[in-house]
């Protein structure tokens, strides 16, 4: 299915959801209109470390760490046994509002996702804000493609990148900056509640401020200021919602209804329509954002990761040489 519209789904929400809506609620709302200190949010964030590694390993895909070296800037590999030549390659990166986290925290989430498509992920350890506001991240994830393709002999047409919030934003960034550098095209684009306009003008960040199990829409204006630094905050690179999406791969967008970002996916959906980009969108109802990292309880997780792996396999099987 390639479509544009917006497909709901989940209209009456599994019991699980409400549980796990409720369990992300208590630990991150009280936070939302906190000062935000990336020390503090990297230390929580990576916590706790051991239930991570034990939630991976039960997966069945193997973890390997890549140091930097020529364009790699550093970060793991997770790849499932046996994985054949002509299999997905996924240029995953991760979220933490371009302040926190790292493939160590995301990696339960991709080895979810690589046990599914029996594919090999590559999660660069991109430099964060404030430390290294834009372009370091984008500049990160440019040298990680560049490493796969030029360095490793990687086809374009089995990579597929995919983000989850800020990582979805950046995700699309780099597509729009691969088109325009003239590089080879990957196969396709996955985005989980991307993160896509860091000027912030979406309405659900008002109108679902109070019912987002994580943030207030206050929580996103406020974080922006970290990576910004001097960017201007409409600058496609920086939000591509504002960018110009002809000759893009197809798009798969994911989000939750009641989450602030809503907006950024289905407004960059939108555009990429106007654009011609065959993209689909799909919002399900009462999940946290991100709400893929809990697949192992989470009905909803579970679902949509089975339409990424869906995608991700349609995508690379017609590009693949």
């Amino acid at each position: 299915m390639m479509t544009t519209g917006v497909t709901s789904v989940s209209a009456t929400p599994s019991w699980q959801s409400r549980w796990v809506h409720l369990l992300v609620s208590a630990r991150m709302r009280p936070h939302a209109l906190a000062p935000i200190d990336p020390v503090w949010v990297r230390a929580q964030m990576g916590r706790p470390r051991r239930a991570r590694r034990w939630m991976a390993r039960l997966t069945g895909a193997t973890t390997h760490a890549l140091p930097p070296t020529g364009r790699w800037p550093g970060g793991e590999c997770v790849s499932w046994p046996g994985a054949a030549a002509t299999a997905p390659v996924l240029l995953y990166l991760h979220g933490g509002g371009y302040i926190a986290c790292s493939p160590e925290t995301h990696r339960p989430l991709v080895s979810s996702l690589v046990r599914r498509t029996h594919a090999r992920a590559f999660v660069p350890a991109y430099r964060l804000a404030p430390e290294h506001p834009h372009p370091a991240a984008l500049h990160d994830a440019l040298d990680a493609y560049h490493y796969l393709v030029d360095e490793c002999g990687m086809v374009p047409g089995q990579i597929v990148l995919v983000g989850d919030s800020a990582g979805g934003g950046l995700a699309l960034a780099l597509a729009l900056a691969l088109r325009d550098e003239g590089a080879p095209r990957p196969a396709a684009v996955v985005a989980f509640s991307p993160w896509t306009d860091l000027a912030a003008t979406g309405a659900s960040l008002d109108e679902n401020s109070d019912r987002c199990a994580m943030f207030a829409g206050d929580t996103i204006r406020r974080a922006s200021q970290f990576y910004l630094g001097s960017a201007d905050p409409r600058h496609p690179y920086v939000s591509p919602l504002y960018g110009d999406f002809r000759g893009l791969p197809p798009l798969l967008l994911h989000a939750s209804y009641d989450e602030v970002l809503r907006d950024d996916a289905i407004r960059v959906a939108q555009r990429a329509q106007d654009a011609g980009v065959p993209v689909e969108l799909r919002l399900w109802h009462r999940v946290p954002h991100v709400w893929q990292f809990f697949a192992a309880v989470l009905p909803e997780a579970a679902e949509s990761l089975r339409d990424t792996v869906r995608f991700i396999r349609e995508q690379t099987r017609s590009r693949t040489p």
